[in-house]
């Protein structure tokens, strides 16, 4: 029997879903299927749990700043887009200066439809690959912060379905049940892109998941954000609020790990910090080196047809794309890119809009680098001399000009057999994963942290670090 839904109380939204019965059906059909998938695919344990979340109930900030201790499975999706914007115009493109479109232009149909499926896989499959985490929660304010991170991908999904369920008719409907699916790892129903395949079978993982691969999430958001298709472009501005929140918990929770490593250096006068039970900064290194090698390839080909075209098209712009200093069109510049040629270092030159990929890769790097300035202060301020390093973004790549290079992420180009031989210094090994998923031991009492991370500065909306977050 299909599910009626209190459009007021169980779905928070101002897209009008009360006065809008094609789409009350389609989502009525959709939303059972939503709540198996979470039941079946979502975190496991803690369901019956009450957890302190923040939920969305409306644009504003006090909409989407509200808090209480609810059910995860009684937690309220809701499907919101940001204000409109008067008399918007297209920001790039053969189209630049035109109105923006309110629905799906014919024409373009199938590359929003797929820009917008892309997008909307990625929400459950990063909750697929976190499920196991709860288990082995650091701490009460950790657990509250991955369940909070979960659910807001769930609302992410929404997000995207409402809009092709709205906009692409039996298409959009067919996609829409496809994204339930598809699973992450599956090995016959894959998720679309290479990195929401990979395990994440630790925090350490989680975190550098948090800060590196949902900052990708940031600037696909804040590209889509600049689209000409105004319900898209309304969504993602909405959806960019919840996603700091994302980044806030890597970028903190691996300062938080440097800190805890830092105290056991200095306790113990020693560089060896793995038998007191902290995580040793070469293996951090090597972490960060394979989390963020395999963020980069999410942003497609350095040289890429379809990305012009969707400049193009005023399908997907650049992050902050009214920043640029140049005419928003590309037709007639010019860029530089960095390739591998016999074994050396190139610069080679390239028409602009055929690079917005690596425009946006490159923006990502440069904001990836400004947490790795802070996280290296930590070590500054315990007096200790190591520091952690971006990788060059020709290190480890799978997708892109790179991906047949063996590049070290100092940037020094090896041979085949150098790679073989170096690579265990590059990446985790086996017995570096093993280590850290030894020291995943959940710790549930109020306050307590497990040995591998230090407590926050502070805790969750005025909240202190020892509130109950999860009652268990």
């Amino acid at each position: 029997m299909t599910q009626q839904i209190d459009y007021s109380e169980k779905i928070p939204n101002n897209v009008n879903l009360a006065g809008d019965r094609r789409l009350q059906r389609a989502l009525e059909n959709w939303q059972p299927r939503f709540a198996d998938w979470w039941l079946e695919m979502g975190p496991v344990g803690f369901q019956d749990n009450e957890i302190y979340l923040r939920t969305a109930v409306d644009v504003g900030r006090e909409g989407w700043a509200h808090f209480s201790h609810v059910k995860l499975p009684d937690y309220r999706w809701g499907i919101f887009l940001s204000e409109p914007e008067e008399d918007r115009r297209i920001g790039f493109g053969e189209m630049k200066g035109e109105p923006v479109w309110q629905e799906v232009p014919g024409e373009f149909r199938t590359d929003l439809r797929r820009l917008i499926v892309v997008q909307g896989d990625t929400e459950p499959a990063s909750v697929e690959q976190q499920r196991y985490l709860g288990k082995t929660a650091p701490s009460l304010y950790d657990l509250r912060n991955l369940f909070q991170i979960n659910v807001e991908e769930g609302r992410h999904l929404w997000a995207m379905v409402y809009l092709l369920h709205a906009h692409f008719g039996r298409d959009g409907r067919e996609e829409a049940d496809a994204l339930l699916q598809r699973n992450s790892g599956d090995p016959d129903h894959p998720r679309i892109l290479g990195a929401f395949n990979e395990k994440t079978s630790d925090w350490l993982s989680f975190l550098l998941f948090t800060y590196f691969t949902d900052r990708d999430g940031k600037y696909q958001l804040g590209a889509l954000k600049e689209s000409a298709f105004d319900p898209l472009s309304r969504t993602c501005d909405f959806m960019l609020k919840e996603e700091a929140h994302h980044m806030f918990v890597g970028a903190s929770g691996i300062a938080r790990v440097i800190q805890r490593t830092c105290e056991v250096m200095k306790e113990y006068d020693t560089d060896d910090v793995r038998p007191y039970g902290a995580i040793d900064l070469p293996t951090l290194q090597k972490y960060i080196n394979f989390h963020f090698s395999v963020s980069l390839d999410l942003f497609g080909s350095e040289t890429s047809t379809n990305a012009a075209n969707y400049y193009s098209a005023g399908l997907k712009g650049r992050f902050a794309e009214p920043s640029y200093e140049d005419d928003h069109v590309l037709v007639n510049d010019e860029d530089a890119i960095s390739e591998i040629v016999d074994g050396r270092w190139l610069e080679t030159s390239r028409p602009k809009i055929t690079v917005v990929n690596e425009q946006l890769r490159r923006s990502y790097i440069e904001d990836c680098a400004k947490g790795m300035r802070r996280w290296n202060r930590i070590l500054e301020e315990h007096g200790i001399q190591y520091r952690l390093d971006l990788p060059n973004e020709a290190f480890h790549r799978q997708v892109g000009i790179y991906r047949d290079a063996y590049v070290a992420p100092s940037g020094e180009i090896l041979s085949e057999s150098d790679w073989e031989s170096s690579e265990s210094n590059f990446l985790p090994t086996d017995s570096d994963r093993d280590f850290v998923i030894s020291l995943m031991q959940p710790v549930y009492s109020p306050g307590q942290m497990a040995s591998w991370i230090a407590p926050p500065v502070s805790g969750i909306h005025t909240q202190p670090i020892d509130y109950e977050y999860v009652r268990l």
